[in-house]
């Protein structure tokens, strides 16, 4: 298993690359993430699934998984606040436990996790983001599943997806900067556009505009930028745009 294990690390590290480049967001990362990394630890006969639980304002959810079973066991541990992955977030360690049939240290999770074939769960934690804590479930068939090198390995896989994930992220800023930017940049075109009508309307100059402006949309409890796009459409039927250089 380390060894098949040690040969994903070398995948991954270009693997990564690709799954930040094509995924549309995080959360469709993440989610690639977990299935290829349960795709590669079930290689050797054993079946296991991967889930990603989310910990914000002490509240739990899960944020992907590598298939429908490992979310319903996922959201399984969830409902019960506690359990191996929910223990290794809050206390920021790994959590095994090799056979729930005779771990007690969830006896409510451990019984019901048990029903739905589960025999082996390993808990890791991870940085997502700044606001948020989250962990990695690792879910096994096998009973006493998960020797510390195969533990090991797994945490260096996760070691590499946290790598690319603070690029996914710093990538997402850097998307949503520059749609903030567009944004801004179309309502100010609504913007001077409606001055531009209020001067020529009333023969004023731009400031004496602007004051117009803003006192109508005071007195009308609008937006700045809705009631300018509501002034501007009265005049043309033809949206305004606002041309970017790329």
């Amino acid at each position: 298993m380390l060894d098949e294990l040690g040969t994903l690390r070398d995948q991954q590290l270009s693997t990564m690359q690709s799954l930040i480049m094509e995924s549309e967001d995080i959360t469709e990362f993440l989610r690639e993430f977990t299935e290829l990394l349960a795709r590669q630890l079930s290689r050797g006969g054993t079946t296991r699934w991967c889930a990603i639980t989310l910990l914000r304002n002490r509240k739990a959810a899960t944020a992907v998984s590598s298939g429908a079973q490992a979310h319903a066991l996922d959201e399984l541990q969830n409902t019960f606040t506690d359990g191996p992955c929910m223990r290794a977030i809050r206390e920021n360690a790994v959590i095994r436990a090799g056979d729930l049939r005779t771990d007690n240290r969830w006896p409510d999770y451990q019984a019901a996790a048990v029903r739905q074939g589960v025999r082996a769960v390993l808990g890791l934690p991870f940085d997502l983001d700044e606001d948020a804590q989250a962990g990695l479930n690792v879910y096994s068939a096998e009973v006493n599943d998960f020797c510390p090198e195969t533990i090991r390995a797994i945490e260096l896989e996760l070691e590499q997806a946290s790598n690319a994930l603070r690029l996914a992220v710093r990538m997402a800023h850097e998307r949503e900067s520059r749609h903030d930017l567009h944004a801004a940049m179309q309502h100010r075109t609504v913007i001077d556009l409606a001055v531009g009508i209020i001067m020529g309307q009333n023969r004023c100059s731009q400031e004496e505009a602007v004051t117009i402006l803003k006192t109508a949309s005071n007195h009308r409890n609008m937006k700045l930028r809705d009631l300018a796009a509501e002034l501007v459409a009265s005049i043309t039927p033809t949206p305004p745009t606002t041309s970017f250089d790329t």
